[in-house]
């Protein structure tokens, strides 16, 4: 009897470790589907398109200049929030936690939303330096400048949430021309100039780093302590090897959001662009950024020398980046010009 129930025991221990580690290999799987899934980047949208379904669904038939560049700039806030997976960066849970590279992403194209966003405020929805700035702009900003990894009350979506709302409030107040105080948005080549430079930093800025993922881009960190005049002068370190993903997958989410931006402000900016002949650079620039979101072919970021046996995808997308930059700073010039 001993023997028989030993055995039902032995049986029993095992069906339940068999039964264990079928339903644990049955939850890794659901969470690799899920981090591929949710970790998938957002594919484009027509920039014209979502404004039109904005305009229909608004109540009001017009679509003033502003209309195109607002609402990008809070559809791009909306895909944020209601991709696959939601908005990631703040997951303090599997998948989410474990995914990196999309948090990145969203990093990247945070940064353009809160660039586009500031410019709106102080720029383009204002007529000259002492006019008063929009009240629901100067409520949208500081919410997309919230803390973009927080869980706790508030979370991070919800602020974004209201940063969409104030957007929404000021298209309306923009299509209303009977409204109590109408909101304006002034498209001046002075304005444009302005929002420019920032991207020209940006632009530049991602550029360089992604050119440091070799030591040959790197700054030249080998001869600068010899050289007297550059003794004091920083150099840029080499992008370190687990940090290279990183970078690239915020450059990803930079170019993505910033080429959604750039071809709205072809449609408010046209006027200007067209006066200046500087329509073809914009175009250079979007088609730059475009070529910067080609689809990956690899699982991970291979960054070997640039004329080594892998290709170096850091020092592919910081040439996309470069174009985009240097037609930027011809656009610049263009709006600067009397």
């Amino acid at each position: 009897m001993s023997d028989s129930s030993s055995m039902q025991e032995d049986a029993k221990s095992k069906g339940i470790l068999w039964a264990f580690g079928v339903i644990s290999g049955i939850a890794l799987l659901i969470l690799v589907i899920l981090a591929q899934w949710w970790g998938a980047e957002p594919e484009d949208f027509n920039v014209m398109e979502e404004a039109v379904a904005r305009k229909e669904s608004s109540g009001f038939d017009s679509m003033p200049v502003g209309f195109v560049y607002t609402n990008t700039l809070a559809h791009i806030a909306e895909v944020l929030m209601y991709k696959p997976g939601g908005y990631i960066s703040n997951d303090v849970a599997p998948p989410g936690i474990l995914i990196d590279n999309i948090k990145n992403w969203e990093h990247g194209a945070l940064i353009m939303l809160r660039d586009g966003s500031t410019a709106l405020r102080n720029h383009f929805s204002r007529d000259q330096s002492q006019s008063a700035e929009d009240a629901d702009l100067a409520k949208a900003e500081p919410y997309f400048y919230y803390e973009r990894n927080s869980w706790a009350l508030p979370s991070t979506e919800s602020e974004y949430l209201k940063g969409i709302e104030a957007l929404h409030r000021y298209m309306s107040r923009l299509q209303d021309p009977d409204a109590q105080k109408p909101a304006q948005f002034y498209s001046r080549a002075d304005n444009l100039w302005q929002y420019i430079e920032i991207v020209i930093k940006r632009l530049g800025g991602l550029s360089t780093r992604l050119s440091a993922s070799t030591d040959r881009f790197a700054g030249a960190a080998h001869g600068a302590p010899t050289d007297p005049v550059n003794l004091n002068k920083p150099t840029l370190g080499q992008t370190p090897w687990m940090e290279i993903d990183d970078v690239f997958y915020e450059a990803r989410g930079a170019c993505w959001a910033l080429m959604h931006i750039l071809i709205a402000v072809k449609h408010d900016f046209a006027d200007i662009l067209l006066d200046k002949r500087a329509m073809n650079t914009v175009d250079i620039i979007i088609h730059s950024l475009e070529n910067a979101l080609t689809p990956t072919l690899s699982p991970m970021i291979l960054n070997g020398n640039g004329f080594g046996m892998t290709a170096n995808y850091s020092l592919a997308m910081a040439n996309y980046i470069a174009r985009a930059n240097a037609a930027s700073l011809d656009l610049r010039d263009i709006m600067n010009r009397g």
